[in-house]
């Protein structure tokens, strides 16, 4: 029995061929089937939210987080009665300043002032959303969202127009990415929808509460008005 070598060789070339092109395509297939795994960030654990009330010796109320301590505003521009709202787990704080109203130019100045101090952070952001609503005790509350990689995450105020003006300002001293403070960002913001929606104004008694004011005298100098 004679074998033909030559027509089995050349079966055998087509065989190799023919697996090789079947690996070359199944290797590009799952090129382009391959999805990259988003970037992952370390796990951080979030509390229960749990709320406790302002002390009555301050002339405005409200319900802030268990979670948090209360600290006095050190900063050299700070009135009486600001605070600072400190959660050590995170290492963040939510600024508080109150200034008592006492002209409809002091009003407007107020509004223009937290307008500014929202739209500063414009460079950075990605996007700033204003939110006007009205708090369940009638009060006008305006707040802003800032989105991207900023210090601020969300300031608001309360006022009743007439009186009463607070302020809130939730920051960050660090330089970590937005989205992987994402989880801890939505938490506090919780927080200050609760303490926006349970603010109020102390008339248990009279306060002290007169505003500062500064002028500016020169590049990043400012001096207080007497």
């Amino acid at each position: 029995m004679v074998t033909n070598t030559k027509n089995s060789s050349f079966n055998s070339m087509k065989l190799t061929i023919l697996v090789l092109f079947i690996v070359f395509f199944a290797s590009c297939a799952d090129e382009l089937s391959y999805t990259p795994k988003p970037k992952g960030y370390h796990y951080i654990p979030l509390p229960t939210a749990e709320y406790v009330a302002l002390p009555d010796s301050l002339p405005y109320l409200f319900e802030y987080s268990a979670h948090a301590k209360l600290l006095n505003d050190s900063s050299y521009l700070a009135d009486r009665y600001w605070l600072e709202i400190y959660y050590p787990q995170f290492e963040a704080n939510i600024d508080i300043s109150y200034k008592p109203i006492s002209s409809r130019q002091d009003f407007k100045e107020y509004v223009d002032d937290c307008f500014k101090l929202a739209q500063k952070h414009n460079i950075k952001a990605q996007a700033i959303n204003e939110i006007v609503d009205k708090t369940p005790k009638g009060y006008t509350s305006v707040a802003y969202e800032l989105e991207g990689d900023v210090p601020s995450y969300l300031q608001f105020y309360v006022t009743d127009s007439t009186k009463h003006f607070l302020r809130t300002s939730l920051y960050f001293p660090t330089s970590t990415k937005g989205d992987s403070l994402a989880p801890i960002i939505d938490f506090i913001k919780k927080d200050m929808k609760r303490m926006m929606s349970t603010v109020d104004w102390n008339t248990s008694r009279k306060f002290d509460a007169k505003a500062r004011k500064f002028k500016k005298t020169g590049r990043n100098k400012i001096e207080e008005i007497k």
